[in-house]
């Protein structure tokens, strides 16, 4: 009984959950981010949280973190196969108020 009972529950959930506004707009936005990719242009999207690194702690980044943190953003394409200090650079400038700079 339980066991029916959860999969009702479930499938109620789902079905307001997911209108068929909101899966096509989903399917919308899978079509961009195809296309984007198919013509190597960024699309942007913004994690849920913002990187809280202050200037000292870019200064001292390692290449890989700093790569991760670009992929992550989808700003890494901008500064791709360039010298580890350039990313550092470009990263601090993207990610840091210019009081703190």
């Amino acid at each position: 009984m339980a066991a029916l009972k959860w999969h009702f529950n479930t499938a109620f959930t789902h079905s307001l959950v997911h209108t068929p506004d909101q899966k096509q707009e989903s399917q919308t936005v899978q079509k961009v981010n195809l296309q984007a990719k198919e013509n190597d242009v960024s699309t942007f999207q913004m994690p849920l949280h913002y990187p809280r690194y202050k200037k000292a702690d870019y200064e001292k980044m390692e290449e890989w973190k700093v790569d991760m943190l670009l992929n992550q953003y989808g700003l890494d394409h901008h500064v791709k196969g360039t010298l580890v200090d350039t990313k550092r650079k470009f990263a601090m400038g993207a990610f840091l108020w210019p009081d703190q700079l």
